[in-house]
């Protein structure tokens, strides 16, 4: 009945409208403005999608969609475009193999990035309007599409102009992208957005498992959380920059959330309208290789012609000249302006065409501690041959090397258009716990120059001061276990200094650094004594306790020394002595240590010096 209501609007003179629509849905509608907030959101406009957005940006290119819409018993739609109709239960369904990829996308997300708070219900929206959930769910057991689903080559003829950039691997063009696979990205996006979630060692936009996760990842990428209504848009509308889009999107993800099923793969139904279709069509396209696709699979790396007309008629591949008279937005009563023409031809230079180099911005001495955010953020500039500067040029950013850092929100890869001088600013930088060098290079996207190489360096966390939690003196027998354990908290500029590595040596004096040989230890696993622990760390609020320490049988005072990077370190004194010796007991069991003989105890064994008291002969 969609259908058929369908095709009764396109034969009528309501065909300008669509046509108009069509347009509206492809001149990247204005996204919602974001500022930046005290948590410290990437809210600049080189982050976020805006109304002069280039295509580049969003994971599409802002390719066509599907905007059929949910089922008329959907509760409390959300704005949408069109009229809904009654669906068939396989259109309301989602196909198995498929409902799991986005199920198993949304858990590995809930783990990596629980902030972000991704429904599984907004990757099956999505995957509803860009292919019509994998063509009704033609898919196998690992989740490859049954052939490849790829949308009109998008060369500037009433769609974004994007020439070439994965040389046909994905989308069997050599001369412009086309957007690929499930859930129709565009090589470009996925040359950084690309994941693998299905464990096979390789990320593939045909397959679903990969798909939805890279789609979830890159909804996620900058530090918005989807259960707020403005997040969501926005990540809605950097997938695709349109509002009809949204709309449509919104429509389905609010039918999902109020229950689906699951049905067989295979035997979904394919939704009926295309935001670029303006011609009259008999029903869905029922070619294995999905919106404009070619017609079984290819391997990658073949380049064939562009991709042949399927049974839906592509509006790239008969592109309507811009002074046609025959152009259906002619005479169009929508208030939107009709269509003329593209508005970059493929044969007029862009902007992007001009770019000869990069050069740095200013960006030097990129360092910071361990996780913390780098000072200074890196900027690149275009340049022409000639050294001016070139606006409106998209520059990716990727962090490259064996390092944990990341931009701000948690990804390796971000991306900034040029400003009028030709600079674009990338994300601040955070600073993982790995320490060491690493590269972040520049790029320009949709042309082939030489990349621009930022060296960064992540230095090991610091501690200035290092003290005692107690001062108790610390002594034991020789042989034995001294009683208690060494507690320390370290700070930097007065605060605690979590996560610092700790340096334990028994050194042989204070003026001696040198490791002893003798005296106190520490126990190693294997019960040996050790005298020079490494890889110890402060805990959140800079505390450390170490371990037990045991005494040989060498007497005399010795000292544990403590040190960090960033020069704190604290001397301890240990000492091993005997214990004082018991005094002996009185025979009379009188243990006291005052108690002394009596006179009379013991016989005298000196001569008497006492006088006579007998009278002389």
């Amino acid at each position: 009945m969609a259908a058929h209501f369908d095709r009764r609007l396109r034969k009528a003179a309501v065909t300008t409208t669509v046509a108009a629509v069509a347009v509206a849905a492809l001149s990247a509608s204005q996204a919602p403005d974001v500022t930046a907030d005290a948590n410290g959101r990437q809210t600049t406009a080189d982050n976020m999608p805006a109304s002069d957005a280039p295509a580049e940006e969003s994971a599409t290119g802002n390719s066509p969609y599907y905007t059929d819409l949910p089922p008329l018993d959907s509760p409390s739609p959300a704005p949408t475009i069109g009229t809904p109709a009654s669906r068939t239960p396989s259109e309301a369904g989602i196909p198995a193999t498929v409902l799991d990829a986005y199920k198993k996308a949304e858990s590995t997300l809930r783990q990596s990035k629980p902030g972000c708070n991704l429904p599984w219900q907004l990757l099956a929206a999505i995957g509803k309007v860009e292919s019509g959930q994998a063509r009704g769910g033609r898919v196998d057991a690992q989740g490859n599409t049954l052939g490849r689903i790829i949308g009109p080559q998008l060369d500037g003829n009433g769609f974004a102009l994007i020439k070439d950039t994965d040389n046909g691997v994905y989308d069997g063009n050599s001369a412009y992208d086309n957007a690929v696979g499930p859930m129709q990205f565009i090589p470009s996006t996925w040359a950084w957005a690309g994941r693998d979630g299905n464990a096979d060692g390789k990320a593939d936009p045909n397959n679903i498992y990969d798909a939805a996760l890279s789609a979830g990842h890159y909804l996620c990428r900058f530090d918005w959380d989807l259960s707020t209504q403005a997040d969501l848009n926005r990540a809605i509308l950097s997938y695709n920059n349109s509002q009809d889009y949204l709309h449509t999107v919104l429509s389905w993800l609010e039918h999902y959330r109020k229950g689906t099923h699951e049905i067989p793969d295979g035997t979904g139904t394919l939704p009926v309208g295309r935001s670029d279709d303006g011609t009259d069509v008999s029903g869905p396209d029922p070619s294995p290789g999905g919106t404009g696709a070619t017609t079984g699979p290819q391997a990658p790396g073949t380049t064939p012609p562009s991709p042949s007309p399927s049974p839906v008629p592509e509006k790239p591949d008969k592109p309507t000249p811009p002074d046609d008279p025959k152009d259906p937005g002619a005479g169009s009563p929508s208030p939107e302006p009709p269509p003329t023409g593209p508005e970059t031809p493929p044969e007029t230079e862009t902007p992007t065409d001009t770019v000869h180099h990069l050069e740095n911005a200013g960006a030097t001495g990129l360092t910071a501690i361990a996780g913390d955010t780098f000072d200074k953020k890196i900027s690149a500039r275009a340049e022409t041959k000639a050294g001016k500067a070139v606006g409106k040029v998209r520059i990716r950013f990727t962090v490259l090397g064996d390092t944990d850092a990341t931009f701000i929100g948690g990804d390796k890869f971000a991306a900034a258009t040029t400003n009028a001088a030709g600079v674009a600013v990338a994300p601040a930088l955070v600073a993982g716990e790995k320490t060491g060098a690493f590269t972040v290079r520049a790029t320009v996207v949709g042309r082939t120059v030489a990349g621009l190489d930022y060296k960064a360096t992540v230095t090991e966390r610091v501690a200035d001061v290092l003290a005692r939690t107690e001062d108790t003196a610390l002594t034991c027998t020789p042989g034995g276990e001294f009683a208690g354990q060494v507690e320390v908290k370290a700070t930097h500029k007065g605060a605690a200094a979590d996560k610092v590595a700790v340096t334990a040596t028994l050194v042989k004096s204070v003026l001696d650094p040198a490791e002893n040989d003798k005296g106190p230890y520490f126990k190693g696993a294997d019960g040996k004594a050790v005298r020079t622990l490494t890889g110890l760390k402060t805990d959140a609020k800079g505390l450390l306790k170490l371990p037990k320490l045991y005494a040989d049988n060498t007497a005399g005072t010795f000292v544990l020394r403590l040190t960090t990077a960033g020069g704190a370190a604290l001397n301890v004194q240990l000492k091993v002595a005997e214990a004082e010796p018991e005094p002996s007991p009185s025979p009379s069991g009188d243990a006291s240590p005052d108690a002394s003989p009596s006179p009379s105890s013991e016989p005298s064994t000196e001569p008497s010096t006492v006088p006579s008291t007998e009278p002389d002969a």
